[in-house]
């Protein structure tokens, strides 16, 4: 599609020269000043810098674009505000550091100056698009002044987005008057405190992002990184492929444009915002909006509008007001979840606390202003807000933060009542229905049950999908025929083989939809039992999470028992964690989004899921890659499932990998959240590494790679741990985060190292705000247990003797 707010290039030249002749430089010095009639060219082509004149107009600007683009687009303009009026322009640099448009009468129209203090000696265009004054070295990367702190109204690649803490520069967007006029129009993007862009006209807001998770523009070829520390808060971007601009319009969207050269046009990939809950407090204070309902706006939990006569007219400007007050002196508030929320404007931040979730809930509850709270993973933290007047509330799909709501007791009761009335209107509607209808159920169910055990006898079911409805009588899972598997696997193919196990082998498959999937075949001298393929079935049968593997069904019948689940295109993290050449394939912007992936992933097994899951098997093969690199985990055989508030086991029958199981479990079987948590750490330096902890690898003084991690740490060298072939574009601040949190991670001491949801909280954290590390759990040959041996439960599958069940890698 064509670029919609058009400004392709849209400037005349004036009638006295018929073209702009482009010049063999990139440069302008003292003795070489651009004239009208000339374009610079950056280096590498990318970029051109010269005079415009928008349609319609006498007006004369100084702009930089897109050099090898048909479709031009105009990305800065210098003078904006002061254009060069009925005349020709010159732009050129004094020696005393000054850049200046001038006019044919030698009127200066527009300067800056060189903040540095220093002579300047040129100005250069690069070939990302930056306008710079240097000095006299051309190599230095040291700039008295530069465009990409000033921007227009678009983004480049590498430019930022956000506040400078040290300087106090704050770098916005603003967008163009109209689509012919450069000057400056009525929005702007602002990128505020913590990170969310607010839309500004004539300093109202009127549109506000999520705390963002990041649009999914990787697909696009687009990777985008956010900052917020002690020095800067920022948003960037870069484009890995096509040439790529972020624009805020004319007319108030911000949109995301990609070049296509197949095409030669610019595609817009994004804008925002895109529907009827994007204006911002569109449902009033106290409101919330959801585009799938009708209306879309309702008051949020123990609110009611507060003009009911306009609220049903759909006016909903005035918003909501409390049905109760709260009553903090008495303690007796309580909390309503919003789960899937745009969390409302103007929160207070607790940014790099040490916060747990618990601790942000008593913090708010403690507080008489405090209305709300949230617990952002990232950067940001524990959140409160301390205004009765919650605004831009939005529920939608694909938003991950839980907002919590203070409530009054008598409607948290009221909710409570509605709920359990609603519970017994259903059962006496049951109750009701005609005793005919249960009778034919009833009959119904027998027979089908009867035809699927007759079908089980005789070698499987006959249903032309190949499914039946269930894997069994408790497990609600897609039961798939032996004949539909093998062909799928064009029987077991030796080259549909994904990879192989102590369980047997994983093939790959398509069934008759083209639905690609992985078949694990258990084999009949496989290592895990009957016993690990039904608990793998009865744990992942009742996960649901983006970071874990999902299961589509199973397969027994005969001698074979097989479990069928999604396919993975990039197979699993070793595949390219420990190959030097794929390796590349991971720069850290990647590695750095599989750790937060199988962090929310462990999270949800620790504590978001119904049930407390212990994997007890966390290893970069049983991570596995989706088609966009993001990671799932898999293999679910050795994990333990258990209700309440039980967190310590101990088992005789040690099972697990070598390298990744924590000391306490592999020297005495006892294992908790603790023992993932530090299999997870170990995980964490194989990612930044591209080592494994274990096995042959240049580190002989040291007897693993925690122990190597643990003395670069030390030495102030830990920077050296990063995988050579990650680039040198990485973020130190993120390295040196996630090394810290892994090394608190394999603590030797369980009660040292941190639960998941503290792990989420501090690799958003400031650096200097997360606690020191211990020793790690490999030096010491005698561990000395922390558990409570005689509150540990023992598990049900045990055995006579310790046995530890390695991989084969």
């Amino acid at each position: 599609m064509k670029l919609l707010h058009s400004r392709s290039f849209f400037f005349v030249l004036l009638l006295t020269s018929s073209f702009a002749p482009s010049i063999a430089r990139d440069t302008i010095t003292p003795t070489q000043p651009l004239a009208d009639n000339e374009t610079l060219i950056s280096s590498g082509g990318q970029f051109a810098l010269g005079f415009f004149t928008p349609d319609n107009s006498k007006r004369r600007y100084v702009g930089i674009w897109f050099n090898n683009i048909p479709d031009q687009k105009i990305v800065w303009v210098a003078n904006r505000g002061s254009p060069v009026i009925n005349s020709t322009g010159l732009l050129s640099v004094t020696a005393n550091g000054t850049m200046m448009i001038t006019d044919r009468k030698s009127t200066i129209v527009w300067s800056i100056g060189s903040t540095s203090g220093s002579n300047v000696s040129f100005a250069q265009l690069l070939d990302d698009g930056n306008l710079v004054l240097k000095q006299d070295d051309i190599n230095t990367q040291r700039y008295a002044w530069q465009s990409f702190d000033h921007p227009t109204d678009t983004l480049l690649p590498g430019m930022k987005l956000g506040l400078d803490r040290i300087t106090g520069l704050s770098r916005n967007l603003t967008s163009w008057k109209t689509e012919t006029d450069p000057s400056e129009g009525e929005y702007s993007l602002v990128n505020t405190d913590n990170n969310v862009y607010v839309y500004s006209r004539s300093g109202k807001k009127i549109w506000r992002s999520a705390q963002w998770d990041g649009i999914d523009l990787r697909s696009k070829g687009l990777v985008y990184s956010k900052v917020n520390d002690s020095k800067e808060v920022s948003f960037s971007f870069q484009a890995s492929e096509q040439p790529a601009i972020f624009v805020v319009s004319w007319f108030g969207k911000d949109q995301w444009f990609t070049w296509q050269s197949d095409s030669r046009q610019w595609d817009k990939v994004w804008e925002g915002p895109g529907d009827q809950c994007g204006p911002y407090g569109h449902c009033g204070a106290n409101g919330i909006c959801d585009i799938t309902t009708t209306p879309i706006c309702k008051c949020l939990h123990g609110f009611l509008p507060k003009n009911p006569d306009k609220w049903a007219s759909t006016d909903w400007t005035d918003g909501c007001i409390r049905n109760t007050e709260l009553d903090c002196r008495n303690g007796t508030d309580g909390f309503v979840q919003i789960s899937g929320a745009k969390l409302p404007d103007s929160p207070i931040s607790f940014t790099g606390s040490d916060l747990s979730f618990s601790d942000c809930r008593l913090m708010c509850l403690n507080n008489c202003s405090c209305t709300a709270y949230a617990m952002y993973p990232v950067e940001v933290g524990c959140m409160i807000w301390m205004d009765d007047r919650l605004l831009d509330v939005v529920h939608k799909d694909g938003f991950q933060q839980d907002l919590y709501i203070r409530t009054a007791y008598a409607d948290l009761v009221s909710s409570t009542q509605s709920q359990k009335s609603k519970v017994k209107m259903v059962v006496i509607l049951a109750v009701l229905l005609p005793l005919f209808v249960l009778l034919i159920s009833c009959v119904t169910y027998f027979l089908l049950k009867t035809k699927r055990r007759k079908g089980m006898r005789k070698g499987g079911t006959n249903f032309s999908d190949g499914k039946s409805n269930e894997c069994n009588e408790d497990i609600n899972i897609p039961l798939f025929e032996l004949c539909t598997i093998e062909a799928a696997t064009e029987y077991f193919r030796d080259e549909n083989a994904l990879g192989q196990g102590g369980f047997g082998t994983v093939y790959k498959g398509k069934l008759g939809n083209n639905q690609e999937i992985a078949v694990k075949r258990l084999g009949r001298t496989s290592l895990q039992g009957v016993e690990e393929f039904k608990n793998e079935i009865m744990v992942i049968a009742k996960l649901q999470h983006r970071n874990l593997v999902r299961l589509l069904g199973c397969c027994i019948q005969a001698e074979e028992r097989i479990l069928i689940y999604e396919y993975m295109p990039n197979k699993s993290l070793d595949f390219f964690l420990f190959d030097k050449e794929k390796g590349a394939i991971l720069d850290w912007q990647t590695r750095y989004q599989i750790v937060i992936g199988i962090t929310r992933g462990l999270l949800y097994l620790h504590h978001d899921s119904r049930f407390r899951i212990i994997h007890r098997d966390l290893k970069a093969s049983n991570i596995l890659l989706d088609k966009t690199m993001n990671p799932k985990i898999s293999d679910f055989g050795m994990a333990r499932l258990f209700g309440g508030d039980d967190t310590d086991f101990k088992t005789r029958k040690v099972v697990g990998t070598y390298g990744y199981m924590s000391p306490e479990y592999a020297m005495g079987g006892f294992f908790s959240l603790k023992s993932d948590v530090y299999s997870y750490g170990v995980l964490i330096f194989e990612i930044i590494s591209g080592k494994k902890n274990s096995g042959a690898y240049p580190f002989p003084a040291y007897i693993n790679l925690v122990a190597h991690a643990w003395n670069l740490w030390n030495e102030g060298k830990a920077l050296e741990l990063v995988d050579e072939s990650v680039s040198k574009s990485f973020s130190e601040v993120e390295v040196l985060r996630c090394i810290k949190v892994g090394l608190l991670c394999v603590q030797e001491l369980p009660a040292d190292r941190p639960l998941m949801s503290s792990v989420m909280v501090m690799l958003g954290a400031d650096l200097t705000s997360l606690p020191e590390p211990t020793q790690p759990g490999f030096i010491k040959t005698n561990f000395p247990f922390e558990l409570d041996q005689n509150n540990s439960k023992q598990d049900k599958h045990t055995s006579n003797d310790l046995t530890i069940t390695l991989d084969a890698r």
